[in-house]
């Protein structure tokens, strides 16, 4: 059977990471757990040197900067080896057979890119773990519409194919994450996720939930120290997106309404996050 490389990002994530890598180092055919951590200054650190001391099969990358999400991705993936990729928050917690039992599923489609089910710490299901393609029409009749992406649930589908998935874990074959040259690094965080979805798609993989498969996913770690600051890339990442697939097949006016529905809507975030903070 092929092994798993698992890369962990990590951003003043100290309060899930211990779990987190715990849960790995049992987990079954993971033979590289890689922690790339984006400078943070809460022991997230400390712990990944602990677990690395422990265990081999753990490395970790001390950014002295935050390069990003997708950016750090990459430099995890690139100091491993292991045949199928398995990309993990450090706030989600693996069973020990979750991965080899997606891999079983993933093994007979080839090319394919992988997700769970996820539940909070109450089992409540997210919908945001089955998205659909943004849509910037519906964002421009509807200002928000187009960001709504969840794709409900389909019982019958042991494994249910999805237009694209939550970045949370998303298990794929090596030899795609090279065809597709990883991931792009030009998102800061958020949308990179559909953006690695949309181009797996493209190149003729199948991109796919099982449903069966369940993990606990203790949400929004990282960004609760910066609710502003993850805000301001989910909507940067947006426009991102839209620039670099729709855009050419846009009318110039047509781009710059989508410009300010996109920052409009980040506008009417700041009252909810002041009122939150």
């Amino acid at each position: 059977m092929s092994s798993i490389a698992v890369v962990v990002v990590s951003y003043q994530s100290a309060s899930t990471l211990d779990e987190c890598l715990q849960r790995l180092r049992a987990a079954q055919d993971v033979a590289e757990i890689r922690v790339v951590d984006n400078d943070s200054h809460d022991g997230s650190v400390a712990i990944a040197q602990r677990h690395a001391v422990a265990d081999s099969r753990v490395r970790f990358i001390a950014n002295p900067d935050n390069p990003g999400f997708a950016a750090a991705c990459n430099q995890g993936a690139k100091d491993s080896q292991a045949p199928w990729l398995a990309f993990i928050n450090p706030d989600l917690m693996v069973e020990p057979d979750t991965l080899v039992r997606l891999r079983a599923l993933g093994e007979p489609l080839g090319d394919c890119l992988l997700g769970v089910e996820q539940v909070d710490e109450q089992g409540h299901a997210d919908a945001a773990v089955r998205r659909r393609d943004p849509d910037f029409g519906a964002m421009l009749r509807r200002p928000g519409a187009g960001s709504r992406l969840a794709v409900p649930p389909d019982p019958m589908q042991p494994l249910q194919v999805v237009p694209a998935l939550s970045g949370a874990l998303l298990l794929m074959p090596r030899s795609l994450f090279v065809r597709l040259d990883g991931w792009d690094a030009g998102y800061r965080l958020h949308a990179e996720d559909l953006d690695l979805c949309r181009r797996a798609r493209e190149a003729g993989a199948t991109v796919a939930i099982a449903n069966e498969l369940k993990v606990l996913h203790v949400r929004g770690v990282s960004g609760r120290s910066r609710p502003f600051f993850v805000e301001w890339h989910k909507h940067r990442g947006l426009w991102r997106y839209f620039r670099k697939f729709e855009a050419r097949q846009r009318s110039l006016p047509v781009r710059a309404a989508v410009w300010c529905a996109i920052w409009a809507h980040a506008a009417l975030q700041v009252p909810r996050l002041l009122l939150k903070g």
